[in-house]
């Protein structure tokens, strides 16, 4: 299965069936609001779960620039979450210094090229902290 809009699309017409399960890991689906547009947009990301939070990784395949969808949650971090057939919204924040090392390390066992994503960049890659809203 492709990573991208056909991904989106099977997610959400399967309520997961199709998609959650990917490459050995697990993937959730993220809408922001663009930060120019103001139009939603939904990407599929790995996640993992950490306590009641959900991690995700801003890496862009360790490209030199964020990815659009890290911008737009960083202009507006009142997110949208789709994990299988359930829709929540977020609060999304960039993982603070002190605990990025094991929330890194967390997703690098979900997906261990995060860590050649890093080293192909000199930017430092983003962990992005989902909380539910209660």
């Amino acid at each position: 299965m492709l990573f991208g809009k056909e991904h989106v699309r099977r997610y959400q017409e399967t309520d997961g069936a199709e998609g959650h399960d990917w490459n050995n890991t697990t993937v959730l689906l993220l809408t922001t609001r663009g930060r120019n547009s103001g139009k939603p947009y939904t990407t599929p990301l790995i996640y993992q779960r950490y306590g009641d939070a959900y991690l995700v990784v801003a890496s862009y395949g360790g490209a030199p620039e964020h990815p659009d969808w890290y911008k737009n949650l960083m202009a507006h971090p009142d997110v949208e979450v789709q994990v299988k057939g359930e829709r929540f919204k977020v609060q999304a924040r960039t993982a603070r210094e002190d605990e990025k090392p094991e929330m890194w390390q967390v997703m690098a066992r979900a997906w261990p090229d995060y860590d050649n994503y890093q080293q192909k960049t000199d930017r430092q890659i983003p962990v992005v902290v989902l909380e539910r809203v209660q």
